[in-house]
C-alpha cells in the first residue's frame, strides 16, 4: 500500500492578508477550521518576533478550536519558548529568524549553536511537545540536529523550488537528490523526515515522492490558489497530489 503523507497547512498568509490593513479579516483562525475540515493533517503558523503575520491570539484560538495538530514555528529563543510552553502545540519546528527577510531563507544551523539548541530541545520535550528542526538538506546539519534531541527534521526545499521556478532543469535534478539523499540518512539515524518550503502545486510531486519524507508543510501556494479557488478545494487538490 501507498504511505500517506500528512500535510500541514500553513495559514501565516492568511494573516498576511489581514494585516496589511490591520483589520480582522481574514482571520487565520477561520481558515485554520476550514483547512481541518478539508483534511489537513496539521496546522503550521509561525509567530515571529514582529510578528508580520500570526500573532498569540491567532496561535492559542487555533490551539483550541481545531481537531488537527498544531504545529508551531518558532526562533530559538526565550520569548518564544516560554509562549511554547504556555500554549502547547503538539510539535514545535524549530528555524531561523532574521527581520529584514522576507521569508524564511535558509535552514537553521544547528552546528554553531549546538549548545542553545539542546537546552531549548530539552525544555521542549518535557512539557510533551514534539521538536522537529528546519534544515537544509546537509549530513552534518541532519546529525547535528540528532544529538540535540529532535524527533524530527523538516528538509529545507527552498532551493529545489527556487530552480524549477527558474527553469533549471539540470539544478532542479541535482537539488532532488541532495533531498533523497539527506532523507535517507535521516531517516538512517532515526529521525523522521518532513520537507517543505517553496512547494507549489507544479513542483510538489517529485518531493512527495521521496520514500522517507512524511510530512509535508505548506503555506503560501495553498492560501494563493485559494484566493482563486477557494480555500477547502485548494487543501484537498494538494492531498490528491501528494498521495497520487
Amino acid at each position: 500500500m501507498k504511505k500517506r503523507i500528512r500535510l500541514g497547512v500553513n495559514i501565516d498568509h492568511v494573516a498576511t492578508i489581514r494585516n496589511a490593513r490591520r483589520t480582522f479579516e481574514p482571520d487565520p483562525v477561520h481558515a485554520a477550521v476550514i483547512a481541518d475540515l478539508a483534511g489537513a493533517d496539521q496546522i503550521t503558523l509561525h509567530v515571529r518576533e514582529d510578528r508580520r503575520h500570526v500573532n498569540e491570539r491567532d496561535l492559542e484560538l487555533i490551539k483550541g478550536v481545531i481537531h488537527s495538530k498544531v504545529n508551531l514555528e518558532m526562533a530559538v529563543t526565550e520569548e518564544m519558548i516560554n509562549l511554547a510552553l504556555r500554549v502547547k502545540p503538539y510539535q514545535v519546528t524549530l528555524v531561523p529568524e532574521r527581520r529584514e527577510e522576507v521569508t524564511t531563507e535558509g535552514g537553521l544551523d544547528v552546528i554553531s549553536q549546538k549548545e542553545k539548541i539542546k537546552e531549548a530541545v530539552s525544555k521542549l520535550k518535557e512539557a510533551g511537545i514534539v521538536v522537529n528542526i528546519f534544515i537544509d538538506p546537509d549530513e552534518k546539519q541532519i546529525e547535528a540536529a540528532k544529538e540535540v534531541g529532535a524527533v524530527a527534521v523538516e528538509l529545507h526545499t527552498g532551493r529545489y523550488a527556487e530552480a524549477f521556478n527558474e527553469k533549471r532543469e539540470k539544478d532542479v535534478e541535482a537539488e532532488l537528490e541532495r533531498l533523497r539523499k539527506a532523507a535517507k540518512f535521516a531517516k538512517s539515524i532515526g529521525l523522521r523526515v518532513y520537507a517543505g518550503h517553496g512547494l507549489t502545486y507544479k513542483n510538489v510531486k517529485p518531493v512527495a515522492e521521496i520514500p522517507e519524507i512524511e510530512e509535508l508543510n505548506i503555506g503560501h501556494s495553498i492560501v494563493a490558489n485559494a484566493v482563486l479557488k477557494g480555500l477547502k478545494e485548494a487543501v484537498q487538490e494538494m492531498i490528491r497530489i501528494i498521495n497520487s
